[in-house]
């Protein structure tokens, strides 16, 4: 999955951008539970690099919302 920059993100329309949120969340919390149960993760920096993703979507988020 690629790293989505802040320009792209922007690009997005409203409704695309909570879907892709949905879809970050629950990518997030898959990967979590994958290495909270011993798994073998296959890249060990991907939860960090959607945790700043989801805080980059909600941040443009916000802003648009001021």
């Amino acid at each position: 999955m690629p790293r989505l920059k802040t320009q792209e993100i922007r690009e997005m329309t409203e409704a695309e951008r909570e879907k892709k949120l949905q879809e970050l969340r629950a990518e997030l919390s898959n990967q979590r539970a994958i290495a909270a149960s011993g798994g073998a993760v296959e890249n060990t920096g991907i939860i960090r690099m959607l945790r700043r993703t989801i805080a980059r979507i909600l941040t443009v988020m916000r802003e648009e919302s001021r």
